[in-house]
């Protein structure tokens, strides 16, 4: 008896994620969906379509035109400008230990349920690739390489939206950020100078900094809560946030609170990128908050305008921040095209 090559099925090597130990030590493990397990092939595939500009309408733009490598995965604008040279209304938000989002929640205001359903919309969106997802398929379906890489990580040569925003996710989901200063020195492998150590206590205090409500601490290494506030950031809103997604208008205002990890590569800041530097950010919890009717709790000294921190403790507090960012992180070759 014989057998052909098409009577050959091939199975995925499976790829597990490499988790970190700083993260082992301290969270819950990353979500996988039982339906997308990790896989070499899988990984490869969505890497390859992560940079291809293929996904756009005039081939021009890839997923990493807005979420560069060297940027952390983000952009070096306050809003991003789509295949058309329209600039969109928020900041890209950078990418990375998207798999640790236990509340599955993405976006600056929670419109995609999945890191899967995240990466559906940019495709078709008219402000960024402009593109639909019949004529996607089309397009991978006719290419040389495509049909073989779906075969080898989906058992199917036979290309649908449904697997090819699965491989882009578990591309992004290899994406993971764990080899920062404080990471080191939270492993006992490195020193905090004074300075970084009193802007971590800055950082903590509830009297001064007050930061690690929305943002975690020493034993979070996520640096992010992953839930929506409004952090004082406007009186009156022309973005809704949170309440476009849910209707509600005591969600009005609220954005998904962002990972303080690679600050150092993602400025602006804010969903709308009006923060072009870190001292801004800063001097905006100090002095410039806004009153609104949604502004969260956590932002106790809103009647003051902020925490109101003195010069050398927003020096310190920015030192601190700054030994989260993760220099190995933007310089990995396997998240380089």
């Amino acid at each position: 008896m014989s057998c052909s090559n098409e009577d050959i099925t091939y199975e995925p090597v499976p790829q597990p994620l490499e988790i970190p130990q700083i993260f082992s030590d301290n969270i819950i493990a990353p979500v996988i969906p039982n339906d997308n397990p990790q896989t070499a092939e899988g990984v490869a595939l969505g890497k390859k379509l992560f940079f291809d500009t293929i996904l756009s309408s005039n081939n021009t733009q890839a997923c990493a035109s807005c979420h560069s490598p060297q940027n952390a995965f983000t952009d070096i604008t306050p809003t991003s400008v789509g295949i058309d040279g329209i600039f969109g209304t928020r900041n890209s938000m950078p990418l990375f230990n998207l798999a640790w989002n236990y509340n599955e929640r993405f976006n600056w205001d929670g419109t995609a349920l999945s890191l899967e359903r995240q990466a559906e919309e940019p495709v078709e969106n008219p402000i960024e690739l402009h593109s639909n997802w019949d004529n996607v398929i089309s397009r991978l379906q006719l290419d040389s390489e495509y049909p073989e890489l779906f075969k080898l990580a989906f058992k199917t040569s036979t290309i649908t939206k449904e697997l090819t925003t699965k491989a882009i996710a578990q591309f992004e989901r290899t994406l993971i950020s764990a080899n920062s200063k404080f990471d080191r020195y939270s492993l006992g492998e490195a020193t905090l100078t004074p300075q970084e150590l009193n802007g971590l206590d800055v950082f903590l205090r509830e009297d001064k900094g007050d930061c690690f409500h929305c943002h975690g601490n020493p034993n979070n290494p996520l640096w992010t809560d992953n839930l929506f506030h409004n952090n004082g950031l406007d009186s009156a809103f022309t973005d809704l946030g949170l309440g476009s997604t849910t209707g509600d208008p005591n969600d009005n205002g609220k954005f998904r609170s962002p990972s303080l990890r690679n600050l150092a590569y993602t400025a602006p800041y804010m969903h709308d990128g009006r923060f072009s530097t870190l001292d801004e950010v800063i001097n905006h919890y100090s002095e410039g908050l806004q009153n609104s009717s949604t502004i969260d709790p956590l932002m106790k000294q809103i009647s003051q305008g902020g925490v109101q921190l003195s010069q050398d403790d927003k020096a310190d507090l920015k030192a601190f921040l700054l030994t989260l960012s993760d220099p190995s992180f933007i310089n990995n070759s396997e998240f380089q095209n």
